[in-house]
């Protein structure tokens, strides 16, 4: 039997840390992509996806372990991440079409 594959196909990686300042996703990586899979690392973060940066006690919760999946390119640009607490975190996201 065939294996049949769904989704997207995902053409670039990155590793993102974030820290106090609002932080947004490459622009040089994330490119024309479509699709992200990002995954949190080490701490919580907030995000928003409006284009506003999120502040640490303001915008969405992502914990340790949480996935994020968006599905548009306009999503990709406008979203920010904060860290939540007193730790770094990091981000590891996958693009694709």
């Amino acid at each position: 039997m065939a294996k049949q594959e769904f989704g997207p196909d995902f053409d670039a990686f990155e590793s993102v840390t974030v820290s106090t300042n609002s932080t947004a996703l490459t622009t040089a990586t994330l490119n024309d992509a479509q699709f992200a899979l990002i995954t949190v690392e080490t701490a919580a973060v907030r995000f928003r996806i409006d284009g506003t940066a999120p502040t640490a006690s303001v915008g969405h919760v992502l914990e340790p372990g949480d996935i994020l999946e968006l599905d548009r390119n306009s999503q990709l640009a406008e979203i920010r991440f904060i860290r939540r607490d007193g730790v770094d975190a990091t981000l590891r996201v996958s693009y694709g079409n």
